[in-house]
């Protein structure tokens, strides 16, 4: 997380957004929490128990509960200046991998140690590219847009209980389906500076 964080910053350039030491804060106070309370949903077997737990503790609620709050804090005028989105969410999701890859660590399951930082990523870097359409882009735009929003948290647990359950192929097909926007939102400053190049 660290590391793309600071690819996100030169993609995204060096201009400061709000709410970076919110975001430390916030996230480092959530992981502890986590931490000391465990997980909040049993998650059972093979079943869609496991779909839930992955949705609320490994995979959806933590990288989804930053954007949420960073757009508490924007809205009521918490945070004042230049609003990124994916910044916050990057910024908040440091301390929480820190900690979770210390206890995944012991169990050695690559499902955890790297599926679920990519698809942490892919949640913290899509929806927030999907709020940018809807906000600068045609009326038309606004209603793809908002099924992506929604499309990604689902694809993001599917692939992991997909994963999970050792069925391969729908989990790299759910995989590909949440990261592709974050890609695209990646390729697009570079495709805009050449362009004006």
């Amino acid at each position: 997380m660290p590391l793309f964080y600071l690819f996100w910053r030169c993609v995204a350039g060096n201009n400061a957004a709000a709410g970076g030491v919110w975001a430390l804060l916030a996230g480092s106070i959530i992981a502890l929490i986590q931490f000391f309370l465990g997980d909040l949903v049993d998650p059972g077997g093979f079943g869609f128990s496991r779909w839930v737990s992955g949705c609320v503790d490994i995979v959806v609620l933590p990288a989804l509960a930053p954007l949420l709050v960073y757009f508490f804090l924007i809205n009521f005028k918490i945070i004042m200046g230049t609003a990124d989105f994916t910044n916050f969410a990057l910024l908040w999701l440091i301390p929480g991998g820190a900690i979770r890859a210390m206890i995944w660590s012991s169990l050695g399951d690559p499902i955890l140690l790297v599926l679920t930082p990519i698809l942490w990523t892919a949640i913290a870097v899509g929806i927030p590219f999907f709020m940018n359409l809807i906000l600068t882009s045609k009326r038309w735009v606004i209603v793809p847009a908002s099924l992506g929003m929604l499309i990604i948290p689902f694809t993001a647990a599917s692939s992991y209980w997909s994963f999970y359950s050792q069925k391969t192929t729908p989990g790299f097909l759910y995989l590909m389906a949440a990261v592709i926007p974050a890609f695209i939102s990646m390729i697009l400053p570079f495709m805009e500076a050449g362009e004006q190049a």
